[in-house]
């Protein structure tokens, strides 16, 4: 049974929090495009180059208010998660306004 034990060990290191690599903003720049920005913070400047071509190749002809960013939003969220990047939205309303 030690396998078994190796094994739950590995998964729970898959979820303990790790320190973010970088800080990346989203700001939504208004109705003309291009819609958006991506502003690197902090980090590697390859990595956060790479997040922000991904990012802008899916958010480049959506509004925030078009069904289609939403789905595209969790898709960066979760790219953000995988680079181990800290990700913020700005999109130019109150977050209890947001889509």
């Amino acid at each position: 049974m030690p396998a078994d034990t190796e094994s739950s060990d590995s998964s729970t290191e898959e979820f303990e929090p790790r320190e973010p690599l970088g800080r990346v903003r989203v700001v939504y720049l208004g109705p003309v495009a291009p819609h958006w920005d991506v502003v690197s913070e902090s980090g590697p400047p390859e990595l956060t180059e790479a997040f922000k071509e991904r990012v802008l190749a899916r958010l480049v002809l959506l509004p925030p208010h078009d069904p289609q960013f939403r789905r595209n939003r969790e898709r960066v969220v979760r790219d953000a998660e995988r680079e181990r990047l800290a990700l913020e939205w700005d999109l130019g309303v109150p977050e209890e306004m947001e889509v």
